[in-house]
C-alpha cells in the first residue's frame, strides 16, 4: 500500500475491555485519499487492491468500508491517463481486474458515497457489495461526455442494479442521477443521513457474517429480447437526435446490448472492444482537450492567482433589451441583485415583461421552480434612473450597439458611480479603450460580452483594455463561475476573437450564395458537419439588422477594391431582418419554423447578375472548406497577435458562443486533425481564386511549413511565459 489509500480499524483498543467502544473494531475502513477529488490515479488501485487482500487476511475483520476523504468518493478516473494511453499507442491496464477482486472478497464490502461517484467511482462502486450514501451525492456515468465509455464493467454493472432502461440513459447521455433517485432505482441500498461514516460502519456492521451478493451475478433487471429491443430502439433515436454525430453514445449503447445475451465476462470484452474503438478516436481526443482546455483558459499568464478580487455583491444593467434583461436574468440566477435601468418605464416595463415570459418558459420546461423564479424576479429592480447606481459594484451596459451612445453612457456611468466600481461594456464589437476614454477610470473599464441568449449561452468573452486592472480581470474571470459561465480572456480588436471570427464566415457563406449556391445546401452542409446552426440561419436569429449596422460603422475602413458580399445588405434595405420580421434568408412561419423563399434566391441571382458574378455548381466540400478555414486562418492571425492568450481559448469560445460541434474540439484543434499542412495548402487555392481575403495567415504559413501544430504552439507559447 502507499499514503493515498489507508486501512484503519474504528473504536479499536486492545486494551480497552468496554465492548461498546469495542463493538464496530471488527469493521475495517478504507480510505482512498487522493486529493482532490480522489482520482483513480496510478497508485490508488494498486493500493486498493492490497487493502482488500490485508482485510480478507486479517481473521478479526469482518466486513469493510471504503470511503473517500475530503469533499468526495472518488470523482472518476485520472483523465490525463487516457491521453498518455493514446499518445504512446497502446491500451494500458483497467480498473476490471481490481473491480473483480472486491466482488470475489470473501468479506462485503459497503461503498461509502458522499460528493460525487463518476465514471470509474462509480464503476468501483458498483464492485462492492453493498452501497451507502449522503443524501447529496451524484453517480453517474458520464464518459460519453468525453467521447468514451465505461472500459471496467460500466456497461455491464450497471444494467444489473438499475435495470436497462436506466442505464442506457445513464451511459448514452451521461446524466448524473442524485443519491436518492439511485436509492429508488437499487442502485444505492441506504442513504446515511448525518455522519456517513458512522452510518456506513454500522450498515457493515449489520451485514458481516452474511453471504455478500455480487454484482456481476444479477440478472433480475436484464430484461426479456422484446422488451430490451425496444429500449435500444428509442435509446438510438434520442441519441441521433440529441448527440447528432458523436460516437460513443452508440457505443454504449451497443454495449450495454451486448451485456443482455452475452455472460458477464464476455460482455466485458465487448465492452473493452466499444471503450478501445471511443479512446483511439479522434472525437475522444478533441472532447479531452475541450475538457481541459475549459480549465486552461482560467489561466491568465501576466494576471497572477494571488490578484485580490473586488466585492460583486449588487450590480446595475442599462438597457432591458434583448440582451439587457438576459444579462439581468444572469446575475439574479445567481443570487446577486440587480438594477435594471431604460431610456423610460415603457422600455423597462416591456423589458420586465419579457424576463417574465423568459422565467414562465424555464418553469414550463421544469428547468426551474415557480418559487425559485418567484426568488429571483425579487432580485431584479427596475429604475427609472441613475440615482441608486452608487450603491453598486458592478455596471453591466447593454444599450444599442453604436459607439456615441455607448460613450454617452459611459461619462454619466463615471459621474454616477462609486469610485472602484466596475464599469463594464457588453459590445460584441466596439473599441473598448475609446469606451473607457470617455471616463476618468479606465482601469475600472472592461468588456463583458454575453452571448445571446445570456441567460442561456455559457460563453462570457472578457475584453480587456489597455489600461484595465488586474484587480477588475481578475474579478471578471472569477465572477463568471459564480455565474455560470465560461470566462475567456481576449484582447480588444474589432470585433475580439468570436466576432472577428464570426466575420470571414459568415463571408463565405455569403459570397457561396452569391457564386450559386443554395440557401439550403449552405447551412446544410455545414450542420452536416456538426454545427448547431448554418450561417445564413445563424444571421436570421440574430437579426440581419445588428450585423448591418455594425458594418454600415465600419464601412469607412474597408480597403476599396476589395470584394465584399452584397446579399444581406440588400436583405436589409428591404426590410428582411430575420426571425424578428419572419423574413430574412428564410422566411418563417408563426412558430418560427425557417422555410425555403424562392423570392430571395430569385432576388440573389438577380443582383449577382447585375454584378457580374458567375454562377456555378457548389459542392458541399468547398463549402465547409471555405467557411471554416476561414475561421482557422482568422483565428491564426488573432492567435499571432495576441488578441488570443492561445489557440485553445479560441476553440473554447466556438465550442461555447458558436454552436462549433465539441467532438471537433474547435475550428483550431480540428485544423490540427486535419493536419496545418493540408489547411494552408487549400487556403492558398481559395487566395488563387477569390483572392486577398484569402492571404494565409503568417502564423499558418509557419507551423505549417514546420509540420507542428497549433497545440504545439500552446506548449512552446506556455514555456516561454
Amino acid at each position: 500500500m502507499n499514503n493515498l489509500v489507508k486501512v484503519t480499524r474504528p473504536n479499536q483498543n486492545d486494551n480497552d475491555s468496554n465492548k461498546d467502544k469495542n463493538k464496530n473494531s471488527d469493521i475495517a475502513v478504507i480510505t482512498i485519499d487522493n486529493p482532490p477529488v480522489n482520482a483513480l490515479s496510478p497508485g490508488v488501485p494498486e493500493a486498493i487492491s492490497a487493502a482488500i487482500d490485508e482485510i480478507n487476511a486479517d481473521p478479526a475483520v469482518k466486513a469493510a468500508v471504503v470511503i473517500g476523504a475530503g469533499r468526495t468518493f472518488v470523482a472518476g478516473a485520472d483523465i490525463k491517463e487516457f491521453v498518455k494511453m493514446t499518445a504512446a499507442g497502446a491500451r494500458r491496464a483497467t480498473l476490471l481486474p481490481l473491480l473483480l477482486r472486491i466482488e470475489d472478497s470473501a468479506k462485503p464490502v459497503v461503498m461509502a458515497i458522499h460528493g460525487s461517484a463518476f465514471g470509474g467511482g462509480l464503476e468501483l462502486a458498483m464492485s462492492g457489495h453493498y452501497r451507502v450514501a449522503s443524501p447529496t451525492a451524484q453517480v453517474g456515468q458520464p464518459e460519453v461526455k468525453l467521447g468514451i465509455i465505461p472500459g471496467a464493467g460500466g456497461t455491464q454493472r450497471l444494467p444489473r442494479l438499475v435495470g436497462l432502461a436506466k442505464a442506457v440513459e445513464m451511459c448514452a447521455e451521461g446524466k448524473p442521477v442524485s443519491a436518492r433517485e439511485a436509492a429508488a432505482l437499487g442502485l444505492i441500498d441506504q442513504l446515511i443521513e448525518g455522519d456517513l461514516l458512522a452510518g456506513a460502519i454500522s450498515f457493515a456492521h449489520d451485514v458481516a457474517g452474511k453471504p455478500a451478493p455480487k454484482t456481476r451475478e444479477r440478472t433480475a433487471k436484464l430484461g426479456t429480447p422484446t422488451e430490451n429491443a425496444a429500449i435500444f430502439a428509442a435509446a438510438r433515436s434520442v441519441a441521433a437526435k440529441k448527440q447528432r454525430g458523436l460516437k460513443a453514445p452508440l457505443a454504449a449503447i451497443n454495449a450495454i446490448e451486448a451485456g443482455t445475451s452475452l455472460s458477464f465476462d464476455e460482455g466485458c470484452q465487448a465492452e473493452a472492444k466499444f471503450f478501445t474503438e471511443c479512446l483511439f478516436s479522434d472525437q475522444s481526443k478533441a472532447l479531452i482537450h475541450v475538457f481541459f482546455g475549459e480549465r486552461e483558459v482560467a489561466k491568465i499568464p501576466d494576471v497572477p492567482k494571488e490578484t485580490p478580487t473586488l466585492p460583486v455583491n449588487r450590480v446595475a444593467v442599462v438597457g432591458s433589451g434583448t440582451m439587457g434583461g438576459g444579462i439581468a436574468m444572469v446575475f439574479a440566477n445567481a443570487g446577486i441583485p440587480v438594477l435594471l435601468k431604460d431610456v423610460d418605464e415603457a422600455a423597462l416595463a416591456a423589458g420586465m415583461g419579457k424576463i417574465r415570459k423568459n422565467y414562465a418558459t424555464s418553469v414550463e420546461r421544469g428547468r426551474f421552480t415557480q418559487a425559485f423564479v418567484d426568488e429571483r424576479l425579487q432580485m431584479i429592480t427596475p429604475v427609472p434612473s441613475y440615482d441608486a447606481f452608487s450603491s453598486v459594484d458592478m455596471v453591466v451596459e447593454a444599450v444599442f450597439e453604436g459607439m456615441a451612445l455607448k460613450k454617452e453612457v459611459f461619462a454619466e456611468l463615471d459621474r454616477v458611480c462609486r469610485p472602484g466600481a466596475i464599469l463594464a461594456s457588453n459590445t460584441s464589437t466596439l473599441n473598448i479603450d475609446e469606451i473607457a476614454a470617455a471616463t476618468s477610470r479606465p482601469e475600472s473599464v472592461i468588456g463583458t460580452h454575453f452571448f445571446s441568449p445570456a441567460n442561456v449561452m455559457r460563453l462570457l468573452e472578457i475584453v480587456r483594455g489597455k489600461k484595465t486592472s488586474n484587480e477588475v480581470i481578475a474579478t471578471c474571470m472569477q465572477l463568471s463561475k459564480k455565474l455560470g459561465k465560461i470566462g475567456v480572456l481576449v484582447g480588444n480588436c474589432r470585433g475580439f476573437v468570436g466576432n472577428r471570427m464570426f466575420g470571414p464566415y459568415r463571408r463565405e457563406a455569403q459570397f457561396l450564395i452569391e457564386e450559386g449556391a443554395d440557401i439550403e445546401a449552405v447551412d446544410q452542409s455545414l450542420v452536416e458537419f456538426g454545427n448547431a446552426m448554418g450561417p445564413l440561419a445563424t444571421g436570421d436569429l440574430a437579426g440581419l439588422d445588428v450585423g448591418w449596422r455594425i458594418r454600415k460603422e465600419y464601412r469607412h475602413l474597408e480597403k476599396p477594391g476589395i470584394r465584399q458580399p452584397f446579399a444581406e445588405d440588400r436583405l436589409c434595405e428591404l426590410g428582411r431582418y430575420g426571425q424578428k420580421t419572419s423574413k430574412g434568408w428564410y422566411r418563417y412561419d408563426e412558430n418560427r419554423r425557417p422555410i425555403a423563399d424562392p423570392e430571395v434566391i430569385a432576388l440573389i441571382r438577380k443582383w449577382s447578375a447585375e454584378a457580374g458574378v458567375p454562377q456555378r455548381q457548389i459542392s458541399s466540400d468547398e463549402i465547409v472548406d471555405r467557411c471554416t478555414y476561414a475561421l482557422v486562418n482568422e483565428g491564426a492571425r488573432i492567435l499571432e497577435e495576441g488578441y488570443a492568450l492561445r489557440a485553445v481559448d479560441i476553440d473554447i469560445i466556438y465550442l461555447n458562443g458558436y454552436g462549433f460541434p465539441a467532438y471537433r474540439g474547435g475550428p483550431m484543434w480540428y485544423a490540427d486533425t486535419v493536419g496545418l499542412p493540408k489547411v494552408y495548402q487549400r487556403v492558398c487555392e481559395f487566395q488563387q481564386q477569390h483572392g486577398e481575403l484569402w492571404a494565409p495567415a503568417p502564423l499558418l504559413k509557419r507551423l505549417a511549413e514546420a509540420g507542428k501544430t497549433f497545440a504545439e504552439f500552446d506548449k512552446e507559447q506556455l514555456a516561454a511565459a
